[in-house]
């Protein structure tokens, strides 16, 4: 919200020689972020206001050229005393008895433009009419600034700085979300001299004229929980080509406003003031009684940006008997847009439900200055209020008169009172506030305060719809009263005990991964029925039921993921795209699974909530698992002068997935599995635990090649996903008993079926050779000739050695037997000749 200081001096009464620094500690204190403070280029010399008394049009140029005599007040022997200057101008848009701006000879513009006498055009520019632009006090360059006309113009020779703005000041606030009131000058006005002491004029209180006659529209709310107030006027004769005056102007483009039309300008000025947005219907365009309805499932309404957008039967509309007139509280229909020569206006001014408008504004994508109003919350109170100020506005500066009565159809019921004991605020922040200072300071947010001193009865105003809770009483008391009166004082650390050992394990499988070259990747824990589809899930695969969040960022991804893979690969295909080839990225954090679940209460805010009421509202919260995944595409080792590198392949993955067990503690066994999506040749289920205890805690392995066609990445692409909170607890680790005597070196190379597990070959060889086996590790798997077909071999290298003597061959050899024999009756092993 832009608010310029002068606006501000309007309404308070600003201590005099206030500083733009005060006024920002004030804004502070209030609560509001300060996100900029805007002010105008400095001008230097004479700028004056001006008064056009004659043009003399030069045809003789290839461009329209104008030769001015301009009243600038300066004393003389010319007619009436005064001496005029002749300025060269080149815009088209003013005409005899304007006032416009004047850059006499030795002022010096923003940018370092100098101003002098000059000829050119066969005349001699005595100074310069100037434009927005070029005063910089807004973008519009296409003519020059008109001020005024006429008698209701300052006198020339006025200086111009304080007129055009050039001496004010534009603060940028960031306005809260729950603070709606503060989206206006009103608002922001009366907070502002709640914290400095001083009095205020309320835009707001206003007489209101007594329309008469019957209403001036006919008008029907068909769903009045969505709209529980609706105000409508008609004015006509209003001046299409009445401009709208500078000073108008001037405060929209303080406010990050385009000026477009005066009808269309007054409604964006009254919304700034008063906090109500409204909006102006071409009259003659609207066609039989206005209703206010739920689209139906096919409807469309052309916006006025020009998108055509298809509605859901959750969009509100303002409708005629032609259909959607308006997207109610987002924008209007381009089909009733207030055109050049719209002379009739209906002026509406309504309070909407402030949740709707929010999925409407979403789901539509257009966050404009209205629904940004009104999903904050805005005074039902105002309506009638703005179309007052509106009406008043175009009657005196274009013309327009009212017809007909006001339409006011208002079902809003009373607003609730709370409850609230004064010692509450001094309890909950640990600073003393009597009940008095409690009283006075609701009373100047605008509260109505009854009850005894024990009991506090608040009527919250109506401009208030944040004020729910005792607890929201308490935040404005300590706002008013100043945060900084809060002492800082930090409490006492306990003793801590360090990580938890879930954040240790946590902690230890990011360091494993990233030590071994793999790169972080977070991203979003959401996800849409498009990334499922694109990783092949079947209809009853249970990661596709998820937990869908009522407001999501986007609309596209609208629920939470069960699996880190779709936002892991989304990630790689974003640095694929952007040039990058050799890749392994990782990421871990909390997945989602759906299912049906218990709504969650809501307990109040005034006493902790009994164990029932906290264990129902955790059990309304889906599990987290933490899980852990990598993916990996071209080469896991670089290529260079040492050799063509090396390609990532599924290994790698499940090398991934060994290395993140270790670092928790445990061991992986794996064998082959099938689970999109992952290639059902070649993907290896990870499990942990033994024999029938055993459970499959995650899978790696290459991508589907239609997994990997549909998200544009390369082919062969491995991934690997760990669920890390369904691994076991480390066992306390004891270190090995180092023996002194020399081991016993085998290499052991046997032939299994194709199908046989690597895992299950190396576990049969551990039992068979027993408690002499120091270590046994793969180093060799080969296949072809002799290997007969559908085989392969594996072979081991083996480590033998006694704790308590040298062993001897025949030892050793024994060890080695019953190693293949093991193996052989387990897994169909033999021995390779």
């Amino acid at each position: 919200m832009k608010v310029s200081v002068s606006w501000l001096a309007e309404h308070v009464d600003l201590p005099a020689g206030i500083s733009v620094e005060e006024l920002d500690a004030a804004f502070v204190r209030l609560g509001f972020e300060v996100e900029g403070v805007h002010r105008p280029e400095p001008t230097t010399g004479p700028l004056v206001t001006g008064r056009v008394l004659a043009i003399e049009e030069l045809t003789e140029f290839k461009k329209p050229i104008r030769f001015c005599q301009v009243d600038v007040g300066e004393a003389g022997a010319g007619d009436g005393g005064r001496d005029v200057r002749g300025i060269v101008c080149g815009a088209r848009n003013f005409a005899v008895d304007d006032t416009v701006v004047v850059a006499l000879p030795g002022a010096v513009l923003p940018g370092g433009f100098a101003i002098s006498a000059r000829t050119t055009y066969d005349h001699v520019s005595d100074g310069m009419i100037a434009s927005a632009r070029e005063l910089g006090v807004g973008e519009d360059h296409s003519g020059i600034l008109v001020i005024g006309h006429g008698a209701d113009s300052p006198a020339p020779g006025t200086p111009a700085g304080p007129r055009v703005g050039l001496d004010d000041v534009v603060f940028e606030l960031e306005v809260t979300p729950d603070r709606g009131y503060a989206m206006s000058v009103r608002g922001i006005a009366r907070d502002l001299a709640a914290v400095l002491g001083v009095g205020w004029r309320d835009p707001g209180a206003r007489e209101l004229p007594a329309w008469t006659g019957e209403p001036g529209w006919p008008v029907t709310v068909a769903d009045p929980q969505r709209c529980d107030r609706f105000s409508m006027v008609a004015v006509e004769g209003l001046d299409p080509t009445a401009p709208s005056p500078w000073w108008l102007r001037r405060r929209l483009t303080e406010s990050g406003i385009r000026s477009i039309s005066l009808a269309v300008d007054v409604t964006n000025y009254v919304m700034l003031e008063l906090g109500q947005p409204m909006h102006a219907f071409d009259r003659d365009a609207v066609t039989g009684p206005i209703v206010v309805r739920l689209a139906t499932e096919g409807e469309k309404l052309t916006t006025l940006d020009g998108v055509q957008r298809a509605l859901t039967p959750d969009d509100l509309l303002i409708t005629d008997d032609t259909g959607p007139i308006g997207l109610a509280a987002v924008m209007g229909g381009e089909n009733t847009e207030i055109g050049e020569g719209s002379t009739g206006v209906l002026l509406e001014a309504a309070h909407w439900e402030p949740t709707g408008v929010s999925r409407t504004a979403r789901r539509h994508r257009l966050p404009s200055e209205a629904a940004k109003r009104f999903e904050r919350g805005t005074d039902p109170a105002m309506t009638v209020v703005a179309l007052a100020r509106a009406a008043e506005l175009l009657a005196r500066h274009g013309g327009a008169r009212v017809v007909g009565g006001l339409v006011d159809l208002d079902v809003r019921g009373p607003r609730p009172a709370i409850a609230l004991d004064p010692s509450l605020p001094s309890r909950l922040v640990g600073v003393d506030y009597p009940p008095q200072r409690v009283v006075g300071l609701l009373e100047t947010v605008g509260c109505t305060v009854g009850g005894d001193g024990s009991r506090l009865v608040v009527t919250p105003p109506s401009w208030r719809p944040d004020l729910g809770l005792p607890a929201d009483l308490v935040e404005e008391v300590v706002r008013l009263a100043g945060y900084d009166e809060i002492p800082s004082v930090l409490p006492t650390a306990p003793p801590g005990r360090g990580l938890t050992g879930t954040q240790r394990r946590r902690r230890a499988v990011g360091r494993a991964l990233a030590e071994a070259g793999y790169v972080e990747a977070p991203s979003y824990p959401f996800v849409g029925t498009a990334a499922l589809d694109a990783l092949g899930l079947a209809e009853d695969d249970p990661r596709r039921h998820v937990v869908v969040v009522r407001n999501p960022l986007s609309e596209e991804e609208p629920g939470l993921r069960t699996t880190l893979v779709p936002g892991l690969l989304a990630t790689l295909a974003r640095n694929l795209a952007r040039g990058q080839r050799d890749l392994a990225l990782f990421e871990h954090g909390a997945v989602f699974p759906g299912g049906v679940r218990t709504p969650a209460p809501v307990p109040g805010a005034d006493h902790r909530p009994d164990d029932a009421t906290l264990a129902a509202v955790l059990g309304a919260v889906p599990d987290q698992p933490w899980h852990v995944a990598v993916a990996l595409a071209g080469n896991r080792e670089p290529r260079g002068w040492w050799g063509p590198g090396r390609p990532a392949v599924w290994a790698d993955a499940v090398a991934a997935a060994r290395r993140v067990a270790a670092a928790a503690g445990v061991e992986l066994t794996v064998r082959a599995g099938e689970l999109a999506p992952w290639h059902p040749g070649r993907c290896a289920e990870l499990l942990v635990g033994d024999g029938a205890g055993a459970r499959v805690v995650g899978h790696a392995g290459e991508l589907h090649p239609r997994v990997c066609a549909a998200l544009e990445l390369p082919p062969r692409t491995s991934v690997m996903e760990l669920d890390v909170d369904a691994l076991p607890a480390a066992g306390v680790p004891v270190g090995p008993h180092v023996s002194t005597f020399p081991p016993v070196l085998l290499d052991l190379a046997l032939v299994v079926a194709d199908d046989v597990p690597a895992a299950e070959v190396e576990a049969s060889v551990r039992s068979g050779a027993g408690e002499l086996l120091e270590d046994l590790r793969l180093f060799d798997l080969y296949t072809g000739t002799p290997i007969p077909a559908g085989h392969r071999s594996l072979a081991y290298a083996l480590t033998l050695r006694a704790a308590d003597r040298t062993l001897t061959g025949e030892e050793a050899t024994v060890v080695r037997d019953a190693a293949v024999a093991a193996a052989a009756e387990r897994t169909g092993a033999r021995l390779r000749a």
